[in-house]
């Protein structure tokens, strides 16, 4: 599937350019860590002119694209940020436009690149979940996602971006009577999507680990009728874990500074609140332990829709998890508009 394209690790290392990374935080930070696992040389480190300050980073001063382009003449771009914002994606692309761009893809969630030795490693399980999807668009997305992550070009994400109107309406074709559970509902925007959809419901239960996002959840939607609101985690087992307290979308698990958070199963909140006939889950990696304990659940086949990015396996193994719970369901793979592969998602029916 990556015909003749170049690991953007190796594309990286041996460029005769400077290469100045795009961006501040968390990305950037993962990619120099794989810089000096790699020996790869960074020149430089810049942001958009508005988020300069000549602030130091790495060890780097944090410079404008102009005051490398008049160092430098011409360099090679790392992008290591995100955004779905239309107007910092298209100055991304016109960053892109200017000089090379690579995007060195590191995930949300662990540390396994995908590079030569990855694709020797899980080329079967690949594959075979290649062969799942249930439609051309799906193998399309899924065979563009696996190059974009090893070569890092842009050009084959941009071409795969896909409208969630289509989904809604071919795909999921949601009822007016849908038992919604929606898990990782942050401050209830994935309810208002579910609402915008549908003109009734049966019910909603909405679940968020992080106290904040809940909080403000419950503020958000207070007047819809029968609707509950839970505050903990979705794993394989029933217990507690820590959650960051800060209220952003990425709760992080695991916070040793974090709040003790109850955390349950799918197949737990099924025998309590009966049968659903729609989950949406973006759970910040669990999505694999969300599934171990989802079984009964799976069995009856409700709609799914399910974050597949968070891990660089995600695309490739919750599509074999699914198939292994109930083969029965069509699996569909599209990807909304984001830079990097983020909002890529599994559309099970």
């Amino acid at each position: 599937m990556i015909d003749n394209n170049i690991c953007v690790w190796d594309a990286l290392k041996n460029t005769q350019k400077p290469i100045i990374l795009y961006g501040m935080g968390n990305g950037a930070d993962k990619v120099l860590d794989e810089f000096n696992k790699r020996n790869i040389v960074c020149h430089g480190v810049m942001a958009s002119d508005d988020f300069v300050r000549y602030q130091n980073f790495r060890g780097f001063t944090v410079k404008k694209m102009s005051d490398f382009e008049e160092e430098l003449g011409d360099f090679i771009v790392a992008l290591c940020f995100a955004s779905s914002l239309p107007d910092v994606m298209e100055h991304i692309r016109y960053v892109a436009e200017c000089h090379e761009l690579l995007v060195p893809n590191v995930p949300v969630y662990g540390y396994e690149v995908i590079d030569d030795s990855f694709i020797a490693k899980y080329k079967d399980d690949i594959q075979k979940a290649y062969y799942l999807m249930a439609d051309t668009k799906s193998k399309e997305v899924f065979e563009n996602t696996l190059i974009f992550l090893y070569s890092g070009k842009l050009s084959y994400l941009t071409k795969i971006d896909s409208d969630k109107d289509e989904v809604f309406a071919d795909i999921l074709k949601l009822s007016d009577s849908e038992s919604y559970l929606d898990l990782g509902a942050y401050r209830g925007d994935t309810v208002d999507e579910f609402l915008h959809y549908t003109n009734d419901y049966h019910k909603i239960v909405a679940v968020e680990p992080n106290l904040k996002n809940h909080q403000k959840m419950i503020d958000h939607l207070k007047d819809l009728n029968n609707f509950t609101a839970i505050n903990a985690g979705i794993s394989d087992n029933i217990g507690t874990m820590l959650v960051s307290k800060g209220g952003g979308r990425q709760s992080i698990v695991g916070d040793k500074k974090g709040i003790e958070t109850p955390v349950t199963t799918v197949d737990s909140l099924t025998d309590i609140y009966e049968n659903f006939t729609y989950i949406k889950a973006d759970i910040e990696g669990m999505e694999h332990k969300m599934l171990d304990k989802s079984t009964n659940t799976l069995s009856k086949k409700p709609k799914l829709n399910i974050a597949a990015y968070h891990t660089n396996f995600d695309f490739f193994t919750l599509p074999l998890k699914i198939h292994s719970i109930n083969p029965n369901y069509k699996i569909y793979l599209r990807k909304h508009p984001y830079i990097p592969c983020w909002d890529l998602n599994m559309y099970c029916v």
